[in-house]
């Protein structure tokens, strides 16, 4: 008789929303000058300001938390042009996110730096590098961009990172001990990135095999990987 076929369980990849209010920021040494910049707005040392840090360094939250304080609206470096430009700024605050070489319009952003300037808006840059660093055609924008003050966001100590794990965890409602913070903090990259990646996969395998999130799943994940 032919061996019975078990169907092997399926792990739907559903989103989890992430809280990004100013309750749920973990805050460090690595992020405290960017939360002490958020939340000394409207005070800023100028109007515009630049937040700079790795992947998965709090840039976003941070901008998300500054955004709600002031009414800014959102957008993304490469999807500005300079007809989106007056609207963007329609509320006098705007967030530009992930700002990198040569992925947005240069005479946009040359526009969105002059009008910001003109009706006394507030622009909040995020992005990986710092803005002298980008390579510039425009001699007016990268003259611009070496004047924006920068602030940095460093890699999360040993305690920040371990309570972004307990946090990513959180957000997707798992249920996990000490004993597999523990294992994931002395074991991953030490970013927020790599932290929130785990996370994921641990969900989606616990899924998959029907299994509670256990130090011991999370050896066989990493083994694998």
């Amino acid at each position: 008789m032919p061996g019975r076929v078990h169907p092997r369980q399926l792990a739907f990849s559903l989103p989890h929303a992430e809280s990004l209010s100013r309750d749920n920021f973990l805050e460090g040494p690595a992020n405290a000058a960017g939360l002490t910049l958020i939340d000394g707005w409207p005070e800023w040392p100028h109007r515009i300001m630049w937040l700079a840090g790795p992947e998965g360094s709090g840039k976003s939250h941070l901008a998300a938390i500054w955004a709600e304080e002031a009414g800014a609206r959102s957008t993304t470096a490469n999807a500005m042009t300079a007809a989106s430009v007056p609207g963007a700024l329609a509320t006098g605050a705007l967030v530009v996110e992930d700002l990198k070489a040569r992925d947005f319009d240069e005479r946009a952003l040359f526009h969105l730096m002059n009008l910001a300037r003109e009706d006394g808006a507030y622009v909040l840059f995020t992005g990986r590098e710092a803005p002298a660093a980008l390579d510039v055609e425009l001699r007016d924008l990268r003259s611009r961009l070496r004047t924006i003050p920068m602030i940095s966001l460093l890699s999360p100590d040993d305690q920040l990172f371990r309570g972004l794990i307990v946090k990513f965890c959180a957000d997707r409602q798992l249920a996990v001990d000490e004993s597999v913070v523990s294992y994931l903090a002395t074991r991953l990259e030490r970013s927020s990135a790599a932290a929130r990646r785990a996370v994921e996969l641990l969900d989606g395998e616990a899924l998959r095999l029907g299994r509670p999130v256990t130090r011991a799943l999370a050896a066989e994940l990493l083994r694998d990987a």
